[in-house]
């Protein structure tokens, strides 16, 4: 690592609109010299060792807290991990009560995903310890959103002028709104698609085109990120059938074969295969969602290493 200590303009990470574009750039580049440490026999450095790291995820989760749970090892970060099916939350116990009770043994971060928006923005202001937003309801995912970043800029050189489709399920995604304004901020232009129902009434507002034909997105865009549809945030119906969804807006190697272009696939998982995505595109050498996944690993190294660099100032 540099020699000259480097951190972020904040000291939480609660959403990518709280980050500068030079922020976003630090940690795509510290993220860079992460990669390579984990492509090493020894993946472990001892940046963070006497750090304390609690995760909370008060929703189920596997990639991201597991991710989490590997960056901090790596970092040789302490780490301690809460279910919150499985403690006293469930008995009612505030949210507040719990974290304090777990920063009372001297946690120094807490990671959380929590199924309310703006749920680390209110932890934040009470209580002692960095925050890192793991996912807030359907509001933000800052972490995921970076990795997508990432993930890019390692496919193309750069994310500035590259056109990126978001497919899918945009009014229940966190990735959606975290993964606008990321790319916007890094120079992408950024268009949403998807059926009228799933495409919230504000999206005109951040500045993104709009398209409701599947080819016509795939015909514009450089990168497609395919989004599953959140079933478990959908109060009401909003297409008729998986299958008709399926029929006008998931892609198949057929479709993906017509284009009169290659495009990258993205995906943030988990893969709904057959719905959004079939599993010859998921698996076809235009798709990147595994290095998604150990990008992700590497993300989120950053994050926690440049926050951590904080308390030491």
């Amino acid at each position: 690592m540099a020699e000259s200590i480097q951190t972020l303009s904040t000291k939480h990470l609660l959403g990518i609109k709280d980050l500068s574009v030079r922020d976003i750039e630090l940690i795509l580049e510290t993220a860079d010299t992460f990669k390579d440490v984990l492509n090493r026999p020894i993946k472990k450095v001892p940046s963070l060792r006497d750090i304390t790291i609690a995760n909370i995820f008060f929703e189920n989760s596997t990639r991201t807290r597991l991710s989490f749970e590997l960056a901090q090892k790596r970092l040789s970060a302490d780490t301690v991990n809460f279910a919150a099916s499985s403690s006293s939350v469930s008995k009612g116990e505030t949210l507040i009560d719990t974290v304090n009770n777990i920063l009372s043994m001297k946690v120094d971060m807490v990671v959380m995903r929590h199924p309310y928006p703006g749920a680390g923005v209110f932890l934040s202001k009470h209580v002692n310890a960095q925050i890192v937003n793991a996912g807030d309801g359907a509001h933000e995912h800052p972490t995921q959103a970076l990795l997508d970043a990432f993930s890019i800029k390692e496919k193309y050189g750069e994310v500035r002028g590259r056109k990126i489709a978001i497919i899918g399920d945009i009014l229940h995604s966190r990735v959606a709104l975290s993964n606008i304004l990321c790319l916007q901020k890094l120079g992408a232009e950024v268009m949403v698609c998807g059926p009228s129902t799933l495409i919230p009434k504000y999206i005109g507002t951040l500045g993104v085109k709009v398209e409701h034909n599947l080819l016509k997105a795939l015909n514009w865009c450089d990168v497609a990120n395919m989004l599953r549809i959140q079933l478990e945030r959908q109060d009401i119906k909003y297409f008729p059938s998986l299958r008709e969804y399926s029929m006008m807006y998931g892609l198949n190697k057929q479709i993906l074969d017509s284009l009169d272009k290659e495009i990258t696939i993205m995906h943030p998982g988990p893969i709904n295969r057959g719905v959004e995505i079939t599993s010859d595109v998921a698996d076809s050498k235009q798709s990147i969602i595994l290095d998604q996944v150990e990008n992700g690993v590497a993300v989120r190294m950053a994050v926690l290493y440049l926050l951590a660099n904080q308390r030491s100032l």
